[in-house]
């Protein structure tokens, strides 16, 4: 059986796989934090919680159910394990222009 630590780390570099090709950078180069996993593993099965920053503007239902899936497969794929839950946690919404203060006029 595989720890759970390893399959929270796969977890978490499958969501930053994830981010990376849906935004065409990483989210580091987008001024957000590296994904977070955590994950309970039983009985053959996983159920993944992520934690993800996303870019303000986007649309976050679509981006959510794509990293969702992406996430679910890839750790299914390498680990043989069978998905079950896969959650998600937007954390943060960064505007695209980063973190600095905007003023309103």
């Amino acid at each position: 059986m595989i720890p759970d630590k390893v399959v929270a780390r796969i977890a978490a570099r499958a969501a930053h796989e994830a981010l990376t090709d849906l935004m065409g950078a990483t989210p580091a180069h987008r001024g957000l934090a590296t994904p977070g996993a955590t994950v309970a593993v039983g009985s053959g099965s996983a159920r993944l919680g992520l934690s993800i920053d996303l870019p303000y503007p986007i649309d976050i239902a679509h981006t959510a159910r794509a990293v969702q899936r992406s996430v679910g497969e890839r750790v299914a794929r390498l680990t043989g394990m069978r998905v079950t839950q896969v959650t998600l946690t937007v954390e943060n919404l960064i505007p695209s222009g980063g973190l600095e203060r905007r003023r309103v006029q």
